[in-house]
C-alpha cells in the first residue's frame, strides 16, 4: 500500500496542530480586496480532547476546521493532522489520510441517496479497505437512536434522522480525529443533547480528538475547551465552561460581520 505521507512527524505530537496559520482569500487584482480568514493561529488539540470553536459569522470557524482537517491549505504556517505534516502533501495523499484517520460530520450530511442508513455508515470502512463490520454499524446506529431505520434510505428519513446517520457514520469509523461542523443544527433539543453526550464519550472513552464548530452555547458546554474566534484570531479559551459562561462571553464579542 502507498504510504500516506513522507512527512511523518514524531509520534508524541498532538493529533491536531496548527502553527502560526494564516489564510487569505482574494487580492489577486489591482482593486481586489484581500480577506484574512485566519490570522496567525496557533493551536494544539491533545488526544481524546473535545474542543468547541465559536465566534460570530465570518470569524473564521469553518476556515479553521478546514485547514485543520486538510480540506484547505494555509496561506502561511503549518498544519499537522494525525501525526502527518500537511505542508505540500499531494491531494491523493491527503485523501488517503482523511479516509484512514479522520471522520467528518457536516451540516449537509453528505449521505449517498441510493444507499441505506446502514450502508452509508459502512461506506468509509469499505473505502478504506477495512471491509464490512455489521456489529459496529448496528451499534453506531443504535447509539444515535436509529437501530430500527438501518434499511431506510436518506429520502425516507427526516433531516434530523439524516444528521444522526452522518454522526453514526463518524462514530463507527473510530477515527483518530473527528471534525464536526454544527453537528446538532438540524436536531431537536433532546436528540442534540444525546448526540453531544455521545461525542463527549467518544473523546473520553475512545480517545478520539474532536473539533466542533457551533453557535450554540449549550452545545459548546459539552466540550472540554471552548475557543472563541474574532476576525480570524483566537481571542480567548475557556476550560470546562457552563452554557451560561459561554453565552456571557459570546455576548461580549464584537458583532456579527457577515458570512
Amino acid at each position: 500500500m502507498t504510504a500516506i505521507s513522507t512527512r511523518r512527524v514524531t509520534t508524541d505530537v498532538a493529533p491536531v496542530v496548527l502553527e502560526h496559520v494564516t489564510k487569505t482569500y482574494g487580492g489577486t487584482g489591482t482593486s481586489a480586496a484581500t480577506v484574512r480568514a485566519l490570522d496567525d493561529v496557533t493551536l494544539e488539540l491533545p488526544e481524546g480532547s473535545f474542543t468547541a470553536v465559536m465566534g460570530p459569522s465570518g470569524s473564521g470557524k469553518s476556515t479553521l476546521l478546514h485547514c485543520a482537517a486538510g480540506l484547505d491549505a494555509p496561506t502561511t504556517g503549518r498544519a499537522v493532522l494525525a501525526g502527518h505534516d500537511l505542508t505540500g502533501m499531494s491531494e491523493d495523499a491527503l485523501t488517503r489520510l482523511r479516509r484512514d484517520r479522520v471522520a467528518f460530520v457536516f451540516q449537509a450530511f453528505n449521505l449517498i441517496p441510493t444507499l441505506t442508513a446502514a450502508q452509508n455508515v459502512e461506506l468509509p470502512g469499505l473505502l478504506a479497505g477495512r471491509g464490512r463490520d455489521p456489529r459496529s454499524t448496528d451499534r453506531a446506529l443504535a447509539r444515535v437512536g436509529l437501530g430500527d431505520r438501518r434499511a431506510h434510505r436518506p429520502g425516507e428519513l427526516s433531516g434530523g434522522q439524516q444528521q444522526r446517520v452522518a454522526i453514526a457514520r463518524a462514530l463507527a469509523a473510530k477515527a483518530a480525529v473527528l471534525f464536526a461542523d454544527e453537528p446538532t443544527g438540524a436536531l431537536d433539543t433532546g436528540t442534540a443533547a444525546r448526540i453531544l453526550e455521545l461525542l463527549r464519550t467518544a473523546g473520553a472513552e475512545d480517545r478520539q480528538t474532536i473539533m466542533m464548530t457551533t453557535h450554540d452555547p449549550v452545545a459548546a458546554a459539552y466540550a472540554d475547551t471552548v475557543i472563541f474566534l474574532v476576525d480570524g484570531r483566537i481571542v480567548e479559551r475557556m476550560t470546562a465552561p457552563s452554557a451560561e459562561q459561554v453565552a456571557a462571553r459570546l455576548s461580549r464579542l464584537p458583532g456579527d460581520r457577515g458570512a
